[in-house]
């Protein structure tokens, strides 16, 4: 008989809910399975919290038979169930409990011929050692009564260019015919599916991509503060080193790294290779690096505030962007929090701005954004660009503000301090 889905998204996030809807586009019978009650009655409503998924969109799939719900039940009648939940990293250690959860609720439902797919980011070996055994007790075979496969979800939150469709898929199957049945789910999604040899190397694949972004602005970051101490201008050295048209993409430092991925994904790796007994010794450095540029950018806005022969204590510093990247509404992991409260223990009245985020909680404190940026502006003793979103004219808040500390390379002037 039939499946009445052919698709269970279970986690319906920035990552699930864009293949929900990438599913029901395409046609397939889709149900959304999330712990989040608020979620799936904002989604039942046509309503949308996910900055690439208009509500518009969502309200077209209600229309196409999509479903969201709280009720795991919902597994047992889809052909194929795509796992998209959280996998935090809790001191330094991975947390899988959202994925193992899921699993438990997965095994008892499963339909025979069914087929499994994570796309959660995780460290290799997860799938066949977390999974499999779960899925086949009870005398199940992979491959025959089921299927299990690892494709790492790819989503650039915020990007026009590259979305679900247009990034190439990876799946890496336990057996050939997983990696056949997971290439067949995904095909009519994508514009190309990329099948490797097994899920550890879908896995790993994941990790290095955004390890590998790491490692660069790690450098990039140390070299900023080198840059400063000799008196160069880092941006400059930056931009002239990107006109090399073959072995160098550039790179640029900042505050601090954020999102979703970069923070998390290489202690992935890290505790993999400690756990095998080969660390990613170069890993580990840059996660030091870019951990540690918050309290950079505190101790350039003290020094900038006593070049001027003011103090931290009492000064009125404005901080401005508190997502992790520019023109969407996703502060997970952003600099501000970090920046303000390293501020706050040091005595600063902490401001903040960005047209996107309403609060942030800081030190205990909730701050809420400023209603005016342009009274603000004027209210600070010093302005700090920690994330320059399109809606700010950078270069006319560095002319209003007395003093303007630019973490993004983008302002100019003479008080400009650039980092």
């Amino acid at each position: 008989m039939r499946a009445p889905y052919d698709l269970a998204v279970v986690g319906l996030g920035y990552a699930g809910l864009p293949l929900a809807m990438a599913a029901s586009r395409a046609g397939l019978r889709v149900a959304g399975l999330d712990t989040d009650a608020e979620r799936v009655a904002r989604l039942s409503a046509g309503g949308s919290y996910v900055d690439d998924v208009p509500a518009g969109e969502v309200a077209g799939a209600l229309a196409a038979g999509f479903t969201a719900t709280t009720d795991p039940d919902v597994l047992a009648g889809a052909s194929a169930i795509a796992i998209c939940v959280p996998t935090p990293v809790r001191d330094e250690q991975p947390d899988l409990t959202a994925v193992t959860d899921t699993v438990g609720l997965i095994a008892p439902r499963l339909r025979p011929g069914a087929l499994v797919v994570l796309e959660s980011t995780t460290y290799p070996g997860t799938t066949t050692d977390l999974l499999l055994p779960v899925l086949a007790a009870g005398g199940r075979t992979v491959g025959k009564d089921f299927f299990l496969a690892y494709s790492p979800e790819r989503i650039d939150p915020g990007n026009p260019a590259y979305r679900l469709d247009n990034t190439p898929k990876i799946v890496g199957g336990v057996t050939p015919e997983c990696a056949h049945a997971a290439s067949a789910l995904y095909e009519p999604l994508v514009q190309k599916v990329i099948s490797v040899s097994t899920p550890a190397a879908a896995e790993t694949a994941k990790l290095l991509e955004n390890t590998y972004r790491q490692v660069n602005i790690a450098l990039v970051n140390e070299l900023a503060v080198f840059c400063n101490g000799m008196g160069i201008d880092v941006w400059e050295v930056v931009a002239a080193a990107g006109t090399k048209p073959f072995g160098f993409q550039s790179f640029h430092p900042g505050a601090g790294v954020g999102g979703h991925c970069i923070p998390v994904d290489p202690r992935y790796l890290a505790f993999r290779g400690r756990s095998v007994g080969s660390p990613l010794r170069i890993v580990e450095v840059a996660q030091e690096i870019n951990d540690a540029m918050p309290g950079i950018v505190v101790e350039r806005i003290t020094r900038i505030l006593n070049d001027q022969r003011r103090s931290v204590r009492s000064a009125r510093v404005l901080l401005l962007g508190a997502t992790y990247k520019p023109d969407i509404a996703d502060d997970r992991g952003a600099p501000l929090v970090p920046v303000a409260e390293r501020l706050h223990r040091l005595g600063a009245r902490v401001a903040f701005h960005d047209p996107y985020v309403e609060r942030a909680d800081v030190a205990g404190l909730t701050l809420r954004c400023e209603e005016s940026l342009e009274d603000a502006v004027a209210r600070a003793d010093l302005v700090v660009l920690l994330q320059a979103h399109r809606e700010y004219d950078v270069v006319t808040l560095a002319d209003r503000a007395g003093l303007f500390f630019d973490t993004s390379g983008r302002a100019a002037g003479s008080g400009v301090t650039l980092l």
